[in-house]
């Protein structure tokens, strides 16, 4: 019998070695067929069986079938599944019971058995659960899918669903952490500069309760400024080590959700303790810079102290002031710092873009909720001259930081940002190039070369090739060494002015005081510790961005059954249509190819290049505007589909 079973498994294996074979990722449809995507870019259709067999996003090795000019594949090996830990939807009928992946792509039904130490009771049709997918028919001794219930997520008539669901797909804390109401302050063997009774103040939204940062400028009698920046000092409560300090460590950020925050340290201490309101005597981490008349950095000190916030502001009535608007004026003192604010701001911006770089002002859409969630309305935030100038203060204080940490530490959490990785730079070349710019691989790599890059392509105003070059360009990351952040243009930034709500900005504090005790610094932070970081900020932007996709949703159903029109952007190509943003509100639909045209076959889209032709004449590409019409908001995939108005 073994012997058999030897002979059978050598059959297979030589069959299977002069089968050609092919391996790749599995790309469903809505009509029962999939795809096979090759590494190398190449597509095999998958038959309707064969699907059965595997899920959306699996990678598999699968055998090609040939008939005439016709190529399939089924599907036989499992190299990574797809599906592991995933949001999903009960179904329980006639005593059965599965799950319904929460997924675009994922209609599968399937069977499902429920943790030991969960209540079956308690989990009812259509509620939302976390599950996990423990059994796969192209596994050995696997006959089919079946999952595990882990987690019960939200009831199906919860109100709070999108916010719930949201968390749990990405693993994100659903509630703030609790470490207790006894919150003594720490020797920690500082000296603490007395500043209450110099006139500082914060600049803030007028519903923040978590604020890390209060000003006081003094202009110079040579021209320029004093700017004092007083930090909110958590680590002066929270000892490195303790259950509070290991839990924000985890959370490494706050999350910050339209109508819910999940604070990263309890709220007693961000809300409260640390936070610098008006009237109340706080200990900070402070520093002193000067910034020159022409906007440069002059020299800066770090010192610990106690300062008071006299007066609380908010970023609207700032800037109305500023501008000749409203009725609203602040105190005598406060203003004249205000007016001395502004022209820091103005110069130091102007210093920024002609030696650093500085960002496009983009503007923010606000989220008016009412107590059940729903959503009232949607704001337009525009970066006034108030949100600049915190902005400038910031970043200021963030470079000082990170000359700070790099000369007398070494290490510390530096947002480091190169604009194109090496693997991607010759590309950049090779695209820049096709548009008659030729630039030496220098001007990609090299912080200087690159400034000089990036202005004289912002003076070209091409919307085109600024969104086909961010295809190459890499992304911000945590690091514990020194590197250039080639998005501002700065050869160091280490953040330190929000330690309430990133953790990295305390590890920052813990070491800067280290500096002011003449203290031997600890080690580095570990590539685990960055990395870490560096992910939950990606998660934290993921979950805002799917609970804003939901409450898009919701709150533009009815101009999709009106089939209302919005002035819109186009964002991405792809092989199936474009997307687009809403000018009006921020909100993100697509466009499917079908929607271009009637006939398919008219529309040819270079998701590569960025270009969409309709009847052979190019129609749209990346960066521009155009006219559309909602036509669809589907709330299951919280997805909202447009077409052209024009």
């Amino acid at each position: 019998m073994l012997q058999n079973n030897a002979l059978l498994a050598q059959l297979k294996q030589q069959i299977r070695s002069t089968t050609p074979r092919v391996e790749g990722v599995i790309k469903a449809t809505e009509k029962g067929f999939g795809f096979l995507e090759t590494d190398e870019g190449d597509s095999y259709f998958v038959p309707p069986p064969a699907m059965k067999q595997v899920l959306h996003g699996d990678r598999v090795a699968a055998v090609l079938h040939e008939e005439g000019d016709k190529k399939s594949v089924e599907p036989d090996t499992l190299i990574e599944q797809g599906l592991d830990r995933f949001i999903a939807r009960v179904q329980k009928r006639e005593g059965r019971l599965a799950v319904v992946p929460d997924h675009p792509s994922i209609k599968n039904v399937l069977k499902a058995r429920i943790k030991r130490s969960l209540d079956e009771a308690t989990i009812g049709d259509a509620d939302w659960v976390v599950a996990r997918l423990v059994r796969h028919p192209l596994k050995a001794d696997d006959r089919g899918f079946f999952t595990q219930i882990d987690e019960l997520v939200a009831k199906a008539d919860d109100p709070a669903v999108p916010w719930r669901v949201t968390l749990a797909r990405h693993a994100l804390e659903q509630e703030c952490p609790d470490a207790g109401d006894d919150w003594p302050l720490r020797d920690e063997g500082l000296v603490r500069e007395d500043l209450n009774a110099e006139p500082f103040f914060t600049i803030d939204g007028e519903k923040t309760r978590d604020m890390d940062d209060a000003l006081r400028i003094v202009p110079r009698a040579d021209g320029g400024w004093d700017l004092s920046v007083a930090i909110a000092d958590p680590t002066a409560y929270v000892e490195e080590g303790h259950a509070a300090d290991l839990e924000a460590r985890t959370r490494a950020f706050t999350v910050y959700l339209p109508g819910q925050n999940v604070t990263m340290l309890p709220e007693q201490l961000a809300d409260d303790l640390c936070s610098l309101w008006e009237g109340k005597e706080r200990p900070v981490l402070a520093c002193t810079l000067t910034v020159h008349a022409d906007g440069s950095l002059g020299d800066y000190r770090f010192f610990a102290a106690t300062a008071t916030s006299h007066a609380k502001l908010v970023y609207d009535h700032v800037s109305d002031w500023l501008e000749g608007q409203g009725d609203w004026a602040p105190a005598a003192e406060i203003g004249e710092q205000l007016k001395a604010l502004r022209d820091l701001t103005e110069a130091r911006a102007a210093w920024r873009a002609e030696h650093a770089l500085v960002f496009k002002d983009r503007p923010d859409f606000v989220f008016d909720l009412d107590p059940a969630g729903n959503v009232l309305d949607i704001r337009t935030e525009e970066r006034r001259i108030a949100n600049r100038m915190i902005e400038e203060s910031m970043i200021a204080a963030n470079a000082c930081c990170a000359h700070l940490l790099a000369e007398h530490v070494g290490h510390g959490i530096f947002n480091v940002h190169r604009a194109f990785e090496d693997d991607k730079a010759e590309a950049a070349q090779e695209f820049l190039a096709s548009q008659e710019i030729e630039v030496e691989r220098e001007a990609l790599t090299e912080l200087s070369r690159y400034k000089e890059l990036k202005r004289e392509l912002e003076g070209r105003d091409d919307a085109w090739l600024d969104a086909r070059l961010r295809r190459f360009q890499g992304f911000t990351s945590m690091s514990a060494k020194p590197g250039p952040h080639f998005g501002l243009g700065l050869p160091a930034y280490a953040t330190w002015t929000s330690p309430i709500r990133k953790y990295g900005d305390m590890v920052n504090h813990r070491l800067i005081k280290r500096v002011l005790k003449g203290e031997q610094a600890p080690a580095e932070a570990s590539l685990a510790l960055t990395e870490q970081l560096t992910e939950r900020r990606r998660l934290n932007r993921m979950a805002e961005r799917d609970v804003k996709d939901w409450l898009y949703v919701r709150y533009l159903s009815p101009a999709a059954e009106a089939q209302e029109t919005f002035d819109a952007e186009v964002i991405q190509i792809n092989r199936g249509g474009m997307r687009v943003r809403l000018t009006a509100n921020g909100a993100t639909a697509f466009v499917p190819a079908p929607m271009m045209h009637s006939e398919r076959n008219k529309v040819a889209i270079d998701d590569k290049e960025g270009r969409i032709q309709v009847e052979s004449e190019e129609r749209y590409k990346l960066g521009d505007h155009l006219r559309v019409a909602l036509v669809e908001a589907r709330e299951e995939t919280r997805s909202l589909v447009a077409r052209p108005a024009d």
